[in-house]
């Protein structure tokens, strides 16, 4: 990794000492402009791959720390399928697996989706769509009543099979500690000004790699290589409350998400915010969460916790991976909006796939789709 290696040469010279200094380039394959699910999915890659790589990170973006890590294959308003789920399920799970045993700590929750039903037409829907063949996987033909004294849900619940929650924020920070630990990881802004863009190589003060990947979530909209692409960024704001009444062991979707985590402690989400750019929580925010939880909840909630986040979330709803038009050893993995979970590892495969082994690239997921 970085090392300033000094060579120090005296000459003696008439009583002088002359000292030459000489400040050698770290040579590495990759360089990571991000920390977050998209670009710990890339490092995963090049580990697998034996690349050598460095990460830069400040933790300027919080989409990824604040988010509740859901993968749920269903599109829960409509009770559609999520774009190519069933593949990114398979891929996904086991990579987070393999995170748990290489950090040592636990990340992945199995838990239930149950969707509350408002109506009888609600019901038929659900079950209309559980014959689907995209959907019969995922959706159980069960309808679950339940007498749980702090919900009321006169027409019961649908339950979203395979799905569950990736403790994000403990993945960012053990995965953080862990490139620490092996001196990969510059926890400092990434100036894309000081960037020297050669044919084959790129060069960063003291760096000099072959490839440079911009994991940057919303703060690509800084980046001066791919501000053309059209990221609308999301803020959203959710709580953490603590309710101990409430004692429910699966993830309750309604006019917003109840997620249980630990400690009686529940994750509420999430406000949706198009113009509003930046990661400050707003009395608005707190107010619209407070209402909807108590249409969904009888029990008394403490909230402990206000937070906010910038979704990077795209015109089409589909990740933006893919390579500058001219300069070939610049590529971007971004855009992943509020299913970084389950798309991250997918996107990150095809992205280095790309690169070392020339193969295609997903035609919804490809830059090249704007021309």
């Amino acid at each position: 990794m970085l090392q300033l290696q000094e060579i120090f040469y005296a000459k003696a010279k008439h009583s002088c000492y002359i000292f030459v200094t000489f400040a050698f380039m770290n040579h590495v394959d990759y360089i990571i402009v991000g920390n977050g699910l998209a670009g710990i999915a890339f490092a995963e890659q090049l580990r697998l791959h034996n690349k050598d790589f460095i990460v830069f990170d400040n933790q300027s973006q919080q989409s990824s720390r604040v988010a509740a890590g859901l993968y749920n294959p269903v599109v829960l308003k409509r009770f559609t399928s999520v774009w190519n789920a069933k593949h990114q399920l398979e891929l996904a799970i086991p990579k987070y697996e393999a995170l748990e045993k290489l950090l040592q700590v636990k990340l992945n929750y199995k838990l239930p989706i149950y969707r509350k039903f408002t109506s009888i037409e609600e019901q038929n829907d659900w079950f209309t769509a559980s014959d689907q063949p995209v959907l019969c996987d995922f959706l159980s033909t069960s309808l679950i009543k339940t007498n749980h004294p702090s919900i009321h849900a006169e027409f019961g619940f649908g339950e979203v099979l395979h799905s569950g929650r990736i403790h994000t924020s403990q993945l960012i920070k053990s995965y953080a500690v862990f490139l620490d630990s092996e001196n990969r990881l510059y926890k400092e802004e990434f100036h894309h000004n000081q960037l020297e863009i050669q044919q084959n190589s790129i060069n960063y003060k003291t760096i000099t790699a072959k490839h440079i990947v911009f994991a940057e979530g919303f703060g690509l909209m800084e980046n001066p290589f791919f501000r053309h692409l059209p990221l609308n960024g999301t803020k959203g704001e959710m709580l953490i409350i603590k309710a101990p009444e409430l004692n429910i062991n699966f993830i309750l979707k309604s006019s917003v998400f109840i997620v249980p985590l630990e400690s009686d402690l529940y994750w509420i989400g999430a406000t949706y915010e198009w113009e509003d750019k930046t990661h400050s929580t707003t009395k608005k925010g707190k107010d619209e969460l407070i209402k909807k939880l108590k249409t969904i909840i009888t029990c008394n909630f403490e909230v402990v916790e206000h937070i906010a986040g910038i979704r990077p979330t795209t015109k089409d709803r589909r990740p933006f991976v893919g390579s500058h038009q001219k300069h070939k050893n610049l590529h971007v993995l971004n855009g992943l909006g509020t299913r970084g979970v389950m798309i991250s590892p997918y996107v990150a495969e095809q992205l280095f796939n790309y690169i070392e082994n020339d193969a295609s690239l997903d035609k919804d997921i490809d830059i090249k789709r704007f021309g």
